[in-house]
């Protein structure tokens, strides 16, 4: 069976969202049935009613043909019962291992809900109102949450090591993030178009520049060919037209520039100015960051990734081991 959770549902941030429904109405009132057993224990229809309700509302409103709103409500059915299916079954490992959390933890998180969002104790409760929760059904969802990261602390966090080698690598890997800036010293030679040129005007412009490039290939000196023939207001010194960092030059002078080492030159570029002949003078790398410097911030970012890849292999070994019926 498809299952769509990400570890961000079980340990992402305890924010102040979640979609309860108290009542139904009684033109929509139906004999509550199970959808799912998972394990030794059943998923009610109201249950999944509950949560897939604030989705299927949000795409009711999206004005969609009849078809397409079936077929999203559909999807959004499946995912929210692949989604309980698996908070059974980590629900029902909490208990296996005995994973507990008192009150004063409850309210410890709760603070910091609060202190993250700026609410007082009147704008939780009013917020609570809102979504017709009471306060002690949101603290059973805080504890739910609380316990779910517990189990997968206890399950997949503490099993990870992020080796030193591991952070070495990643940063020798990365020198676009870590070794500083790309900085290209340049040269060019440039030949303009005049206005209203036919293409055959054009194209006689490009063959001039196209000549002078088989001069450069040739070992003659750019910025000689540059004082020449160059129509840029920087002939008169050879073309030099300075240093850019590589970010801020257009994406088709990045592309052409992408693997060119000092004394190499570009092809023909047709440019807005004209077609242009771009010369490699020389290329420097502003001081990057020491790694000692980014060591935790990489730590994180591989920790994180492992984090993700071992929580969804624990995920599906634990759905192979379990007995999961869906009834349609």
């Amino acid at each position: 069976m498809k299952r769509n959770l990400s570890l961000g549902i079980l340990i992402g941030m305890l924010v102040l969202v979640f979609a309860t429904s108290a009542t139904a109405s009684a033109a929509t009132e139906v004999l509550d049935r199970i959808v799912a057993v998972v394990n030794e224990d059943i998923i009610l229809l109201s249950e999944l009613r509950d949560r897939m309700e604030p989705y299927a509302q949000r795409i009711r409103q999206q004005g969609f043909d009849l078809d397409k709103e079936r077929q999203m409500i559909f999807k959004v059915r499946e995912e929210m019962l692949n989604r309980l299916v698996d908070e059974k079954l980590t629900d029902q490992e909490i208990k296996r291992n005995d994973i507990q959390v008192d009150d004063a933890e409850i309210d410890s998180t709760i603070e910091r809900i609060k202190a993250a969002n700026t609410f007082t104790d009147e704008d939780l409760r009013r917020f609570l109102e809102q979504d017709q929760m009471t306060m002690e059904q949101y603290r059973q969802k805080i504890r739910e949450q609380v316990l779910r990261t517990r189990l997968v602390n206890y399950q997949v966090k503490s099993k990870i090591v992020i080796t030193e080698e591991e952070i070495r690598a990643y940063y020798d890997s990365h020198p676009e993030i870590y070794g500083g800036k790309l900085r290209y010293h340049l040269r060019n030679i440039l030949m303009r178009v005049p206005d209203f040129s036919t293409d055959a005007e054009k194209q006689t412009v490009r063959e001039q520049l196209q000549q002078i490039q088989s001069q450069i290939d040739a070992g003659e000196s750019f910025a000689d060919l540059a004082r020449t023939y160059s129509q840029s207001p920087a002939a008169a010194d050879g073309g030099d037209i300075g240093e850019f960092a590589k970010e801020t030059l257009s994406p088709q002078i990045q592309a052409a520039l992408n693997g060119l080492t000092p004394g190499q030159a570009t092809a023909v570029l047709d440019t807005d100015q004209g077609f242009q002949i771009f010369y490699v003078e020389a290329v420097n790398r502003t001081e990057g960051k020491p790694l000692e410097n980014v060591r935790e911030e990489i730590h994180q970012k591989l920790f994180a990734e492992v984090v993700d890849k071992k929580f969804l292999s624990w995920l599906e070994d634990l759905r192979s081991r379990s007995s999961i019926k869906i009834i349609n």
